[in-house]
């Protein structure tokens, strides 16, 4: 070029930026920039870079940038011409430093900065957010001079992804002008809280207000009508979905999950059918999963062998699926060999939920001895679906035995759950040992155990 400016220099850091070629970006700086105090759009280079390096988590370098450019006192070239530290320089290294998880050094510079704009604010608080520290997110907001829309909403967000759902609520009938991500943050809140009613309330409301929803809306209800149950409400949302959006894969995957929670099979396979070669792994997890959990064990097993054709990798959420199904379907064998393909053919090792699966398929086939066996094998605590799933086929298989073992685990795992006890007691009954079933009788009176109603038979001949 036979001219070269601080502006055509910008263009040049930026495209290497977006090449990922942020050493070279920084070495054409150097070279083509100087130090000239008067070249003031240089400084927009350096910014550039510094949140190029912070996106890429090298914080270091983005710190040492950030050192270089100048900070006046007042003194020489005018302010209008001068090639130093704006506003936009301290906030891009503020969000590095966020970006890499240092809060500290963060609001060190946040609290340096003479001139912060509302963007300085908000990034800070986002921080705070995002590390869920909302006390030091909602202190920070309460100094803030003039909040925006941004600044409420992150608060919201930060209150409901914390639990604090009325602090939440509270926030957003005081916010000034709400918009469709002020109702998004709340309804998602109440569903990740398990607010059921509160996210369809919401709904409604912002339906009254004229915010339209968008994708993320309904997908939170979508959630809801899945975790609840609610089928007819969940084919309104269906409708909805139709209408006003074209359903990306994230969506169309709610919709499997919806119809497939609520037994709804053929409806969740005719949304799986119609995604095509769209599908994610999800997506093969939520009608596998679907299956499942409605006694399809077989239709369950040939779709997962369809997605291993495909070169579909399964993940610990599929394997779940599949040994559950292997239990409802008796295959023993079949389970053994799932189970053992996680860690040799796709390197998934086994978690206690699928340790808790591979017991309940050999207790169901009534070999309990190797389930012991499994449970004291394992390399990980055993929970209580693990020995509820003993338990369970001690029941089925009248191993009193056993089932004394895995009912004391699990009332140290659950001290108030009457269930355990009622079980035993149960089991006992039926065997005739009267005096231990007595004594489970008195246990639970010595640790104040209020049985609950589906236990009908401990204490029935009193009631």
């Amino acid at each position: 070029m036979p001219e070269r400016d601080s502006a055509s220099l910008g263009v040049l850091v930026s495209g290497l930026i977006q090449n990922e070629e942020l050493d070279e970006a920084e070495n054409v700086l150097y070279e083509f920039g100087g130090s000239d105090d008067g070249k003031k759009d240089m400084v927009h280079a350096y910014n550039t870079l510094i949140a190029g390096y912070g996106q890429k988590g090298r914080v270091d370098d983005a710190r040492r940038l950030f050192d270089k450019i100048p900070c006046y006192s007042g003194e020489g070239i005018s302010k209008k011409n001068r090639f130093e530290r704006n506003v936009v320089s301290w906030n891009s290294m503020i969000m590095a430093y966020i970006k890499a998880g240092d809060l500290v050094s963060a609001r060190e510079l946040f609290d340096q900065i003479t001139e912060k704009d509302t963007f300085s604010w908000n990034t800070m608080i986002s921080g705070y957010v995002h590390a869920s520290n909302i006390d030091e997110a909602s202190n920070l907001f309460s100094k803030m001079p003039n909040p925006d829309v941004l600044s409420w909403n992150l608060i919201i967000s930060g209150y409901a992804q914390t639990g604090k759902l009325e602090l939440a609520h509270d926030y957003f009938e005081r916010t000034p002008h709400k918009n469709r991500i002020s109702w998004n943050s709340m309804i998602s809140g109440c569903e990740r809280n398990a607010d059921y009613e509160g996210a369809i309330k919401l709904f409604r409301e912002m339906q009254q207000a004229g915010e339209k929803p968008d994708r993320h809306t309904l997908s939170s209800l979508l959630s809801v009508c899945a975790e609840t149950v609610a089928l007819f409400l969940g084919m309104q949302i269906h409708q909805l979905v139709t209408k006003t959006i074209i359903a990306d894969i994230p969506l169309n995957n709610s919709l499997i999950t919806m119809y497939g929670r609520c037994g709804a099979i053929h409806e969740a396979r005719t949304i799986f059918e119609k995604m095509k070669f769209q599908k994610d792994v999800i997506s093969w997890n939520a009608m596998i999963g679907g299956y499942a959990s409605h006694g399809f064990a077989f239709e369950a097993l040939e779709l997962f062998e369809l997605m291993k054709c495909l070169k579909v990798r399964p993940t610990r959420i599929t394997f779940i699926s599949v040994l559950n199904a292997c239990a409802h379907a008796g295959l023993v064998e079949q389970g053994r060999l799932y189970f053992k393909s996680m860690d040799s053919e796709f390197g998934i090792k086994p978690e206690v939920e699928h340790f808790a699966s591979l017991v309940d398929i050999i207790g169901r086939d009534g070999q309990l001895e190797e389930a012991m066996e499994v449970i004291n094998t394992m390399p990980v605590e055993p929970d209580k679906a693990v020995w509820g799933a003993v338990l369970g086929s001690c029941r089925v298989h009248n191993n009193v035995k056993l089932a004394r073992i895995a009912a004391e685990a699990l009332m140290c795992l659950e001290p108030e759950s009457s269930g355990p006890y009622c079980l035993l007691y149960n089991m006992y009954a039926d065997a005739g040992r009267w005096d231990d079933a007595s004594e489970i009788r008195k246990l639970m009176e010595t640790n104040n155990i209020r049985k609950e109603r589906a236990y009908s038979r401990v204490g029935s001949s009193s009631s």
